[in-house]
C-alpha cells in the first residue's frame, strides 16, 4: 500500500470508509477503537524496588564477595571464630545495594514527575457533530478539527488546511513551524519534515486551521515508532561497569590460583589436606578487596549529589563515571545548541545593513529603521504580555514573536503601538501569496497598509522604495542590491522577511489582496535565525581542550546546521557535513570508515541518529548524546 502522503484525500477517506462532513459514527468509532486499542504509547513495566535491589548483586565482584562470605562463614564455624567476617561482608554488600536503590528510585521519581502531563482533549467530528473527547479515545478514521494552539493527538492525513502551520521541532528538529497543505506528494522517499500534507502526533498548531483524518494512533504513529525503538534498545554497559567486571574475573582467577597453589604446596610438605584447604581459602578471601564495591558506590553517589546541585538528574549511578570517560558528544541542534527561539539578528533599510546582534541605542534609530520596525510590528498577529516583574511573554508564530522581541528591545511595545495605531482591516497570510497585510489608523486620519512576506512576493507588488526618508520609484539597481542582500542572508541560514507599506486615504469597498497589496513602498528586510545559546561556544572550546569531539546531529536543513555549527566551532575547515538522504543509502561499513570525517549530520531521522552513535561506539569511543526532542530519544538510549 502506498504511504498516506502519496494518496489523494478521497482515496484515504475511502480507505477508512469515512465522510469528511459526517465523520465516523459512534458505533464505528467504538469498533475501530477496540481493534486499534487506545491512542496512547505502550510503556514498559517499571522495575520494582525488589528487582532494582537484586540487580545490584549482578556483577562478578559482588558474586565473588558473596562466595567469600559463604566460605568465611564455613571457616568461622569450623574454627569456632563465629560469623563476624561473613556479617561484615554481607553488611557492606547490603549497604552498597541500598545506596544504589535509593539513587535510582530518586532519579526515576524525578523523571516520572517530568513525564506527568494532563491528558489532552481533541475536537472530533462524529455523527455529523463536533465534540470534545479525550485524545486516548480517538480511533483511525476519526476526523479531527484543528485550530491554533491545538496539540496534534495522532498521525493524520490533512484533508483541509487554511494557512496551517505546525511546530514539529520535537519530531523533525526544524526551528520554524512547517507550512501545511493537502496536496499529494509524488516522491516516495520523503523525510518527515517535508511531508507537508501530514500532521504528526505531538505537533503544535501555531497558525491557521484545518481538518485531518487519523491514519495512525498509539504505537502506529511516528512517535510510537520511536517509543518502540526505545523499548527494543539494548542496555549498554558503562566503562566502569566493564572494568569492575573485568577486575572481578581477574580477582576470581587469582584467588582460585592461590587456593590451588597453597593447597598443592601444603600437601607436598605433608600437611593435612583439610587444614591446607582452610588455609588456602582464607588467603583467597583475604585477597579480595571487600571495601572496593562500597567505596566505588559512595564515590559515584557523591558525584550524583554534586550534579543534582547543577540541576542534573542522574538515572543510574555508573553514568557519573561514564560522563567523565566521554570521548565524543553527539548533540542535537534545535533547543540544545540553539535557543529554540527565532531571533532577529540582521536587517537592511535604505541600502544599509543593521546588526541586531549589537542593536543600536533606541534613541539613535533612524527614521527609516523606525518605520521598518513599526510596519513589521503592526503587521503581526503575535501577542505580547508584560509581567509584573518587568519581563514579558509572547504567544504566536515564532517569526512574529521574534519581531515583537526585537521591537521591544528597542522601546517599541506592540501593545502600545497597536493602541496608538489600531488595526482597522487586514488580509491574512496565505500559503499561495506568502504575504500578510494589515491596515492601521495612523495620525491625522490617514490609513497605512503594512505588508510583510517573502522577498519575491513583496517585490511583485512594489513600485517604490524608501531611501533615507524619501520615497522614490524603485529601480533595477535597487532590486539587484536587495536580491544580493537577501541571498547573502539566506546563505547564512537566515529566514528573511521583506517589509513594505502604502499610505491610503480610505478603505476600498472591497478589502482583499488585489485592492490593498499594490503600488507598495519597499522599506527593507529582517533576517532571523534560531541562534546558538550564548554559553555553547565556550562549552565547545572546553570539550575540544579536554579531548572530546563534539558533533551535531539534527533534523534541520543542512545549510542551517552548517551555519550554526560553524558559528559555535563544531564545524571547521576540512570537516564534512552529510544529509539524511545520503546517510540512508550509505552502507554501515562506509559509515564506520568515514565517521570521523563528519562533524554535521543534517535532515536525519531518529534511526539515523542511532546508527551514528553506534558507528562512533564501534571505534571504541564513549559516546554521549544530548537532545530535548522526541526524535533524540532512541539515540539517547543507545548512548
Amino acid at each position: 500500500m502506498k504511504p498516506f502522503f502519496n494518496q489523494p484525500v478521497g482515496e484515504v477517506l475511502q480507505q477508512f470508509n469515512v465522510s469528511p462532513d459526517q465523520g465516523l459514527s459512534s458505533a464505528e468509532a467504538k469498533k475501530k477503537l477496540e481493534e486499534a486499542g487506545p491512542n496512547q504509547l505502550a510503556s514498559k513495566k517499571q522495575k520494582s524496588i525488589a528487582v532494582i535491589f537484586f540487580e545490584q548483586f549482578r556483577s562478578s565482584m559482588v558474586v565473588i564477595l558473596l562466595m567469600a562470605a559463604a566460605v568465611s562463614g564455613v571457616i568461622g564455624v569450623m574454627e569456632g571464630e563465629g560469623l563476624t567476617e561473613t556479617f561484615i561482608i554481607l553488611a557492606i554488600l547490603i549497604v552498597n545495594a541500598v545506596i544504589g536503590v535509593v539513587e535510582e528510585t530518586k532519579a526515576q521519581s524525578s523523571l516520572d514527575a517530568l513525564n506527568k502531563m494532563s491528558a489532552p482533549r481533541s475536537k472530533v467530528l462524529r455523527d455529523g457533530e463536533v465534540t470534545e473527547t479525550v485524545s486516548t479515545q480517538l480511533a483511525p478514521g476519526d476526523i479531527v478539527i484543528l485550530d491554533t494552539g491545538d496539540i496534534i493527538p495522532a498521525d493524520m492525513r490533512l484533508i483541509e488546511a487554511v494557512n496551517l502551520k505546525i511546530q514539529e521541532s520535537a519530531l523533525t528538529g526544524e526551528s520554524v513551524p512547517a507550512e501545511k497543505s493537502t496536496e499529494v506528494i509524488d516522491a516516495s522517499d520523503v523525510p518527515l519534515g517535508d511531508r507537508d500534507n501530514m500532521a504528526f502526533s505531538t505537533g503544535v498548531i501555531t497558525y491557521g486551521r484545518g481538518k485531518g483524518v487519523i491514519v495512525g494512533t498509539g504505537m502506529d504513529t511516528e512517535v510510537g515508532k520511536i517509543a518502540g525503538m526505545l523499548q527494543s534498545a539494548q542496555e549498554t554497559e558503562t566503562p566502569m561497569g566493564k572494568r569492575l567486571e573485568q577486575l572481578g574475573k581477574i580477582l576470581g582467577y587469582v584467588a582460585l590460583g592461590i587456593c590451588v597453589l597453597i593447597f598443592a604446596v601444603g600437601i607436598l610438605y605433608g600437611n593435612h589436606w583439610l587444614e591446607m584447604f582452610m588455609m588456602a581459602v582464607s588467603l583467597a578471601v583475604a585477597a579480595i578487596p571487600e571495601g572496593l564495591q562500597i567505596v566505588s558506590t559512595i564515590v559515584l553517589a557523591i558525584g550524583v549529589q554534586r550534579l543534582v546541585k547543577l540541576n542534573a538528574i542522574v538515572r543510574t549511578l555508573p553514568s557519573v563515571e561514564s560522563l567523565g570517560s566521554t570521548t565524543v558528544i553527539c548533540s542535537d541542534k534545535t533547543g540544545t545548541l540553539t535557543q529554540n527561539k527565532m531571533t532577529v539578528v540582521e536587517g537592511m533599510v535604505s541600502g544599509n545593513r543593521i546588526d541586531f546582534r549589537n542593536p543600536p541605542v533606541p534613541e539613535e534609530l533612524s527614521d527609516d529603521e523606525r518605520i521598518l520596525l513599526n510596519s513589521s510590528l503592526l503587521c503581526t498577529d503575535a501577542h505580547l504580555k508584560m509581567l509584573p516583574d518587568g519581563t514579558h511573554e509572547n504567544a504566536g508564530d515564532p517569526t512574529e514573536t521574534a519581531i515583537v522581541d526585537i521591537a521591544l528591545a528597542l522601546n517599541l511595545n506592540k501593545n502600545e503601538e497597536e493602541q496608538q495605531y489600531p488595526r482597522v482591516s487586514e488580509v491574512p497570510f496565505d500559503s499561495e501569496r506568502k504575504r500578510m497585510a494589515t491596515v492601521n489608523q495612523m495620525a491625522e486620519g490617514k490609513l497605512r497598509v503594512n505588508v510583510k512576506g517573502g522577498l519575491d512576493e513583496v517585490l511583485g507588488v512594489t513600485t517604490h522604495i524608501l531611501m533615507h526618508g524619501k520615497v522614490r520609484a524603485i529601480t533595477e539597481e535597487d532590486i539587484t542590491t536587495i536580491r544580493n542582500e537577501n541571498d547573502r542572508m539566506a546563505k547564512s541560514a537566515l529566514r528573511v522577511l521583506s517589509v513594505a507599506y502604502r499610505d491610503i486615504d480610505r478603505l476600498p469597498d472591497r478589502v482583499d489582496a488585489e485592492t490593498i497589496e499594490r503600488n507598495l513602498v519597499f522599506i527593507g528586510m529582517l533576517g532571523m535565525i534560531d541562534p546558538a545559546r550564548p554559553e555553547v561556544v565556550e562549552a565547545v572550546k572546553k570539550c575540544k581542550t579536554a579531548g572530546i569531539r563534539p558533533v551535531m546531529i539534527t533534523g534541520d536543513h543542512k545549510v542551517t546546521a552548517v551555519a550554526i555549527a560553524g558559528e559555535i566551532g563544531i564545524y571547521t575547515e576540512g570537516d564534512k557535513a552529510v544529509a539524511g538522504n545520503v546517510l540512508q543509502e550509505m552502507p554501515d561499513e562506509e559509515l564506520y570508515r568515514d565517521i570521523e570525517k563528519y562533524s554535521v549530520y543534517a535532515r536525519v531521522a531518529p534511526e539515523h541518529k542511532v546508527r551514528i552513535v553506534k558507528a562512533w561506539q564501534s571505534h571504541g569511543d564513549i559516546v554521549a548524546m544530548t537532545g530535548d526532542g522526541v526524535n533524540d530519544a532512541p539515540a539517547l538510549k543507545q548512548a
